[in-house]
């Protein structure tokens, strides 16, 4: 099914005035995203089934598609570099740094919860016996509320933990029914789920963070709603603090007062 020029274009201007994504190369993608599901609700073609999306209040609507046409697989220790990195370089410095110890991260777009949650695991194993004494609750945020629902359910498949020990697989997961886990509470209690635009102002963060993952999100940005997103990330980071962006994405060109400290990882310098 395609969709037509006029709609996809009211369709276009509207993604990325309303959450800063461009959809300008994206077509085909959309039409192979939502042709099934227009034909599934019953709808004639693309007209008519993006029109009940913007008339819908409640913006229920809107959210379901924003997922279908963002959301990419994800799974437990994706990146494995960057959480090799936080537990070399980035916790022992932290740590070291901190006397209120009160350690901040925030998982942005943080989408089914996988990445906060493999965080949370990292610091748990990291900190060990001495845990308890540190406040580590990690901030996840994303707007889609039906992937937030998701994530504060925090039930998966057992495709998702290939890349995760066995250990942690056991100590942070219950087995339900013959494919599923379930996070433990221990571990859910590690993390608070949000629902956050990125193209907001930071303001709702009374302190700033040490710890950032805006992983494989601006992929969907054009290069100035990059630039402008990098310099919130950096104002809402502290001194030192270290910022992880995707393996396949950069900030080369707009990484402002970032200093590159490795692949894919900045870190605020100044």
């Amino acid at each position: 099914m395609q969709i037509e020029d006029q709609d996809f274009f009211k369709l276009r201007d509207y993604i990325k005035k309303n959450f800063g994504v461009n959809l300008e190369k994206k077509r085909t993608l959309i039409e192979g995203r939502l042709t099934n599901s227009i034909a599934q609700e019953g709808f004639n073609g693309f007209h008519d089934y993006l029109e009940d999306i913007y008339s819908d209040k409640s913006g229920s609507k809107m959210d379901t598609l924003m997922t279908k046409l963002t959301t990419n697989y994800t799974y437990f220790m994706r990146e494995e570099t960057h959480y090799k990195f936080m537990e070399d370089v980035a916790l022992p410095y932290w740590t070291s740094s901190l006397s209120d110890k009160d350690l901040r991260t925030w998982s942005a777009g943080c989408a089914s919860g996988e990445e906060a949650y493999t965080a949370a695991m990292v610091i748990s194993e990291w900190f060990g016996n001495n845990k308890s004494q540190w406040d580590t609750t990690i901030l996840a945020t994303d707007i889609s509320v039906k992937v937030l629902d998701m994530a504060k359910r925090g039930l998966y498949p057992e495709e998702h933990f290939t890349n995760l020990p066995a250990a942690w697989k056991s100590r942070y997961f219950t087995k339900v029914g013959d494919e599923d886990y379930q996070v433990k509470d221990t571990l859910a209690r590690e993390v608070v789920f949000n629902q956050f635009n990125l193209m907001d102002e930071f303001t709702r963060f009374r302190r700033k963070f040490h710890i950032i993952f805006c992983r494989n999100v601006m992929i969907y940005f054009d290069t100035p709603t990059k630039a402008s997103l990098a310099k919130k990330f950096h104002n809402a980071l502290e001194m030192g603090g270290y910022l992880f962006v995707g393996l396949s994405e950069t900030l080369s060109g707009i990484a402002g007062d970032f200093q590159q400290v490795a692949p894919s990882i900045y870190r605020r310098v100044k």
